[in-house]
């Protein structure tokens, strides 16, 4: 994974940035205080991580790429940026108060000692805000229409909601909720599933370059054609169609909200 985001890292910035929206739900599921220390988990080059951070929240950025730490580094020097991994965190117990991990999950290597890591880190009553996006979700992706063995092998590294919450709870962190997101026309981070609304969006190769799908997981034979078949239907109106035939209430993406209780102890 390192290796993949060195290489997605060199452009990153130009078409990944922390939503306006999106950050205010981190927020608002967070619910961070002014005093509190808060980490970052899989944080990339620390988009959100800054925005959080300018908002007057402390935060601490880790990640597994040394490229995108760099990146990190030059939009804000005062947060503690640090190597590391959900499975190797090298935080002390009890550090920080809270821990949100923005569309990095299907990159933990095992997701039960991912959790026991964040709760050996996090204090009591501390929240875990995950953004993520779940199988049955990208099942509903129109991309599958174009794109099929790459979402595919997409699909295939994400977790199921199920397979999460099972490793929160064996790791001693109480799942809350969830909350659904719905691609917003206006979005900033130009992810996946960016062009839901705006099928353009996936002829621009920066954009692409900055979706590890595209940029590790495709082969460039299919992704011509795809481009190539959704030119034509964009062209004849077709798209329309398309994009119909996949509507669903599933979201296109998910927080999963933890906590961890108060008199808990790490397993």
């Amino acid at each position: 994974m390192e290796v993949k985001y060195d290489k997605i890292g060199t452009d990153y910035n130009l078409t990944r940035k922390a939503d306006k929206y999106l950050t205010e739900q981190l927020l608002h599921h967070l619910k961070p205080t002014i005093n509190g220390k808060y980490l970052d988990i899989g944080c990339g080059t620390g988009n959100y991580t800054n925005e959080l951070q300018k908002k007057g929240f402390q935060f601490i950025g880790i990640d597994p790429s040394k490229q995108m730490l760099e990146k990190a580094k030059l939009k804000n020097n005062e947060i503690d940026w640090k190597i590391g991994s959900a499975e190797n965190i090298g935080l002390p117990k009890k550090f920080v108060n809270g821990i949100i991990g923005s569309l990095t999950i299907h990159h933990w290597i095992d997701l039960k000692i991912g959790f026991l890591e964040l709760n050996k880190v996090l204090k009591p009553n501390g929240r875990i805000v995950i953004f993520t996006s779940t199988p049955k979700q990208m099942k509903g992706y129109w991309l599958n229409h174009y794109f099929p063995k790459m979402l595919s092998n997409s699909t295939i590294q994400m977790p199921t909601l199920e397979k999460i919450k099972t490793a929160m709870k064996n790791s001693g962190i109480e799942f809350l909720e969830t909350d659904k997101y719905f691609i917003k026309s206006d979005l900033q981070d130009q992810f996946l599933y960016c062009g839901k609304q705006n099928p353009e969006f996936y002829f621009d190769d920066q954009i692409r370059h900055g979706i590890s799908s595209f940029s590790s997981l495709s082969n460039r034979k299919e992704v011509e054609k795809g481009l190539s078949d959704l030119r034509k239907d964009i062209d004849s109106g077709k798209i329309n169609e398309i994009i119909k035939s996949y509507e669903n209430d599933f979201g296109d993406y998910l927080y999963i909200i933890g906590k961890k209780p108060a008199g808990n102890k790490e397993l």
